[in-house]
Parts: C-alpha cells; structure tokens; sequence
C-alpha cells in the first residue's frame, strides 16, 4: 500500500518540476492542445451521431412499444459515449505522445540530468525516425489492449448495480495503467528497454503504477487538464522509471533558493 503513496508523489514532483522550468512547460502544451482540438472534434460528432448509429446498430428494437424502446436506446447511447470517453483517455496519452515525441523525449532527458547525481542522462544511440516508428508501433499494441478492456467493461456495464458501481472504479485502475506505460515509456525506451519488459516492470509494482495513473485518469477527464497535466505527467514518469530501475536519484532541493529569498539584509533592520 505504500506504493500508492509514493506513485503519487511522483505525480506531484512531476509537475513541480515543471513549474520551476517554464519553458519546458510552454512548449510541451503544443502536442497536448493539437491531440485536444481532435479528440474534441470527434467526441462532438458522436454526441451528434451517436443517437442515430445506435438505432441503426439496433434494427430488431424497431417494434418495441414506448417507453422501452426510448430507455434502451438511450442507454445504449449513453453507454457509448461513456465507453468513447474512457477510450479517449487512455489514447489520448499515446496520441499525444506520438505527435510530441521530439519535445517529450527532450524533457524526460533534461529530467534525468537534473536529478542524476552525475549529471548524466541515458541517451538512445537510434535515429529519431527509428524512435517515431517503435513508439508508434508499441503506442498501438497498447492501445489494443486498452480496447480490449474497454470492450469488456463495457459488456460488465449491463450487469444491474455491478455495472453502475464496480465495474467504473476497475474502469479507472485500468486507465491508470494504460497511462503509466505509456508515460514511462517515453524514459524506458530511451534505455532500449523492450515493451514486453516494460510491462513486466510495472506488473512487478502494481501499486506504484496506480498510485501515479489512477487519479492522472481521473484528472484527465476533466476538459483542458489533460493538455497542461501532460508535462508534468512526462516528467514524474520519467523519476518513476528511474525507481522501477533501481537508479540513483538526487533529491530535489526545492527550498534551496528560499533561505536567500528570505534572508534580511544587513542594516535593514536598523533602518
């Protein structure tokens, strides 16, 4: 249960880390705004369509007598949405990535030589097309499997009470997963650490990895938080790979700049 906590710590170092380094912050919105406008886009046009592909995918409901006919396929409708949505969350990590991979592979790099006690970060001896394309192509297999879960939750839905209660709550843990890998994949595959070990390396600290994606998850639902959580969220993945690990990691002074900030000058006091 510890894990839990120190997941979420990492969140929180994440984005003060990115607090302290504006720039980094500045420039990593940019993939995080253009992933927004297109997820949007399409969320808008199944809110539109959603109704009427719903009746289409249910011709056998036709004849069924008011209410239920409205009920069902207002359910269905509703249902849909919601399991768009949680899509979108876990894609949306894996989307953004893709489109920022130069900018967020930079940042997770300046996070490693900010707190390595040398200094040091390791580098990838690949070509950045090479990168693109293996990061492409395991941001995919994710996504299958998050497709996967997200069909199978969807079916748990119909089930009385369960689907309304449990079935959302295992809905978040899996986001929360989902999201982590993808985020530490961005640190992991610099090190040329494989997918298959990536996720054998989060099995491996279960609670860790919810504690970081669980409440990510839950943030990202909320319009626009997503896109400025998305730095930060790079950066606390990236100290999180370096624990997985077992690096050694200096600790962050955050007060160090405080004491001279707060320090009276002489004869002030007298003046």
């Amino acid at each position: 249960m510890r894990d839990l906590g120190v997941g979420f710590r990492y969140l929180l170092r994440g984005q003060r880390w990115v607090a302290r380094h504006g720039k980094q912050f500045g420039f990593g919105l940019i993939p995080g705004l253009i992933t927004l406008v297109l997820y949007a886009a399409a969320l808008v046009a199944l809110a539109l369509w959603g109704a009427d592909f719903v009746t289409w995918a249910t011709p056998f409901a036709d004849d069924w007598s008011s209410p239920w006919l409205g009920l069902f396929r207002g359910f269905l409708t509703a249902v849909l949405f919601a399991l768009a949505l949680l899509l979108s969350v876990v894609t949306f990590t894996a989307a953004t990535l893709v489109i920022g991979q130069p900018f967020y592979e930079s940042l997770s790099e300046k996070v490693d030589r900010d707190v390595s006690p040398d200094g040091t970060a390791p580098e990838s001896d690949l070509p950045l097309w090479r990168e693109l394309l293996i990061s492409t192509r395991d941001s995919l297999r994710i996504v299958a499997r998050a497709v996967i879960w997200g069909v199978l939750l969807f079916a748990l839905g119909f089930i009385p009470f369960v689907g309304q209660t449990v079935v959302p709550v295992i809905g978040f843990f899996v986001t929360g997963y989902f999201l982590t890998e993808e985020l530490t994949a961005v640190a992991l595959q610099r090190r040329n650490i494989v997918l298959r070990d990536r996720l054998t390396m989060l099995r491996s600290r279960r609670m860790l990895v919810w504690g970081f994606g669980t409440p990510l998850g839950i943030a990202f639902l909320v319009p626009f938080v997503a896109v400025f959580l998305m730095p930060g969220a790079v950066a606390g993945a990236t100290l999180m790979a370096r624990d997985l690990l077992g690096e050694e990691t200096r600790e962050e002074n955050e007060n160090e700049n405080e004491d001279e900030d707060d320090q009276v000058p002489a004869g002030s006091l007298t003046d």
